[in-house]
């Protein structure tokens, strides 16, 4: 079985059941399986064939799901991007996968114009329309390019939908997911058909998803968590995805309502902006059965006032690119324990070990290092990168953790980003944990600044909601906190913090504002 096969069985036995909602439209499991299954015969006449890379510039609507099953559906690679990336980003990517397509909302037009002569692997351009002017756009194209570009709805209602899957192996790459990495260029996590399937299934079963659930998508769905947890798993259970088209609270909320939602997939910032929201109540969360986070570290504070707001409980997990992405969550059917990532799912085991690979003692801080058959199968195009990275099967992910007595894990910090003041480990985390929990502050991050006396001291970055909060009183309120070395030297406020489209706060940003 893979995602593929699955859908189709659904799409079979229950070809009536609602797959997805997008702007006011319910789409069937058989109607979403007819358009796979016609994009999959428009991609095939395009010559893209078992093996070929086809790049992703979408959003979050049905054309990725489509494109993105299609793709699967003929054994090619979907190489998923972020639409709003630079030019340059995107161009890396692109080269780098060797995309043979790129399937792009038409927004991206002048992009797609721009970069022909730069993207020579790219054989097709397929646009997704979504504006009104867009024929007269596609039609004003020059020759040379317009023979290249190919409308998405064109392809989709010329062709037929009748096409089997093509067989492919388990170890097939169904996926490259570039990782934005903290030096250096992205890296581009090769992950197979058994991968993408496993998690999915293994995530589904772990957090009890069911054919009745109704699934929030506001996640963006070319990132890792989202493709998972909010698009892959409800549909492998037959269950209905929520599609909204980008993060807004308020916009969520009127979906979780009219939709009755039963689940909700976040990253800390998007629960930060729910529970700051002024018009948020707990009636707006009263049909959700489970609230998940994941994508960075859940402040235990935000975690403790968003339940109380919204009487939902909520349910932290842990993953990576690299782990399709799942491999920690919090159960649902036992205590969960704030702070903590929670407990092994089904068939991955977690473990922490010191510098020399060995395993560290319950309570001991080391580096998590995962296995499982959702670990990737390796870096494409860099053989070196993937044996430092896998080694004898375990997945090592740069992040420092502990394991308590029960098998809970707990996050302390990303290895790299540990601040080292006169020889004392300050896991930014912790200092960030502190601050979250003034009430004078919304949102906050913490790095490390070169210090001639201690090598490294704190610096914090802040935005906050009482205009009044000074660095002094800040100050004071940590030492009452944390020991004196953990306190930052140096309070800069901000208005917001840079961030990623998931809402992962970036201390890389950060840091280059640093004079």
């Amino acid at each position: 079985m893979n995602l593929v096969s699955s859908v189709q069985q659904i799409a079979l036995e229950h070809p009536g059941k609602i797959a997805y909602h997008f702007m006011g439209k319910d789409t069937t499991y058989g109607e979403f399986q007819q358009s796979v299954e016609r994009f999959a015969n428009a991609l095939k006449s395009l010559g893209i064939e078992k093996g070929d890379h086809v790049a992703f510039l979408l959003g979050n609507s049905p054309h990725f799901i489509i494109s993105l099953y299609a793709t699967m559906h003929i054994g090619a690679t979907a190489i998923p991007i972020n639409p709003i990336y630079s030019p340059d980003e995107i161009s890396y990517i692109v080269k780098n996968s060797d995309a043979k397509a790129i399937i792009a909302l038409d927004l991206l037009l002048p992009l797609v114009e721009k970069a022909v002569d730069v993207f020579t692997t790219v054989e097709n351009y397929i646009i997704c329309e979504t504006q009104p002017d867009i024929a007269e756009k596609l039609a004003a194209l020059p020759e040379t390019l317009k023979s290249k570009v190919k409308p998405f709805t064109l392809l989709l209602t010329s062709s037929s939908p009748d096409i089997l899957p093509v067989e492919v192996s388990p170890d097939d790459t169904a996926i490259i997911l570039y990782t934005s990495g903290t030096t250096g260029q992205p890296k581009g996590a090769m992950l197979t058909y058994n991968n993408m399937y496993s998690n999915a299934r293994d995530v589904a079963n772990y957090l009890n998803f069911n054919t009745n659930d109704r699934v929030v998508a506001t996640l963006p769905v070319f990132h890792v968590f989202a493709l998972t947890v909010v698009v892959n798993a409800p549909l492998l259970m037959g269950a209905t995805i929520l599609i909204v088209p980008r993060f807004n609270p308020e916009e969520v909320f009127t979906m979780i309502r009219e939709q009755k939602a039963t689940i909700f997939a976040g990253v800390p910032t998007m629960y930060n902006f729910l529970y700051q929201f002024p018009k948020g109540k707990a009636e707006d969360f009263s049909t959700i059965r489970s609230a998940i986070s994941g994508g960075s570290s859940l402040p235990v504070t935000l975690l403790h006032n968003f339940e109380e707001k919204f009487k939902v409980r909520m349910s932290e997990g842990y993953g990576l690119s690299e782990a399709s992405p799942v491999t920690c969550f919090n159960p649902i059917d036992r205590d969960r324990k704030a702070g903590s990532i929670g407990t092994n799912i089904v068939n991955v085991e977690n473990k922490v070990v010191n510098e020399l690979g060995e395993e560290a003692p319950d309570g001991e801080v080391g580096e998590l290092i995962v296995r499982g058959p959702n670990v990737m199968k390796g870096y494409y195009k860099m053989p070196e990168e993937t044996e430092n990275t896998i080694r004898d099967g375990w997945l090592y992910t740069g992040d420092l953790a502990r394991r308590d007595e029960e098998g809970y894990f707990y996050i302390v910090d990303r290895k790299k980003d540990m601040i080292i003041v006169g020889g004392y480990n300050v896991y930014p985390r912790e200092v960030e944990e502190v601050l979250y929990s003034h009430p004078g502050i919304i949102e906050a991050a913490v790095v490390g600044i070169p210090d001639q006396n201690f090598g490294e001291s704190v610096l914090a970055f802040v935005v906050k909601k009482d205009e009044s909060l000074s660095e002094e009183e800040l100050h004071e309120y940590c030492l009452q906190k944390i020991a004196k070395y953990k306190v930052p030297q140096k309070f800069e406020f901000l208005e917001e913090l840079p961030k990623n489209t998931t809402g992962k706060i970036l201390r890389r940003s950060l840091k280059l504002q640093i004079v």
